[in-house]
């Protein structure tokens, strides 16, 4: 899944675990989700951010790597 796709059930699991009375196993079980799938975006996120470390490109068009913060 996509990370859009990955964070709008993310979103979806908190809803529920926020708004309905579920059982301790449903909510056991869309908990487990939920840590899968902040795993997996957070993953994806750091693999974006070594790219975007990588491809930064100065003003004179020439390509460096600079710390994101910097």
């Amino acid at each position: 899944m996509s990370f859009e796709t990955n964070l709008k059930r993310l979103e979806g699991i908190v809803a529920q675990l926020e708004s309905e009375r579920l059982d301790l196993n449903a909510a056991l079980g869309l908990f487990e989700e939920g840590i899968e799938l902040l795993r997996l975006a957070s993953s994806e996120l750091e693999e974006t951010e070594t790219r975007v470390k990588e491809l930064i490109e100065r003003a004179d068009g020439v390509l460096e790597l600079r710390d994101l913060g910097a």
